[in-house]
């Protein structure tokens, strides 16, 4: 890695990003294409996306479009509609 690849941060791919969020790759790609999650094409085309936003998002921030945010909005007091969790093999889901 050159010296401007390390200033920019790790790129990573949409399995990578969705296995941290625990969703389908697909679903990354809709939420790129959606402009809630900002991504990079590479020159093959594929997407690709900083995982200091991505790590960010994690921790509670909010995504691009002002959409729902990972955390549900509770670290602002807000209410927004969350990104549901998926099942987990071998779990019946419980309804709320």
């Amino acid at each position: 890695m050159n010296e401007t690849q390390a200033s920019r941060g790790r790129l990573l791919t949409p399995g990578e990003v969705a296995a941290l969020f625990r969703v389908d790759p697909k679903t990354v790609t809709r939420w790129a294409a959606a402009g809630r999650i900002s991504s990079i094409r590479t020159p093959g085309g594929h997407r690709r996306f900083r995982e200091s936003e991505v790590r960010a998002l994690l921790d509670g921030g909010p995504m691009l479009d002002g959409g729902p945010m990972l955390d549900g909005g509770r670290s602002t007091g807000e209410t927004t509609e969350s990104i549901p969790a998926q099942p987990q093999p071998g779990r019946t889901p419980v309804p709320h």
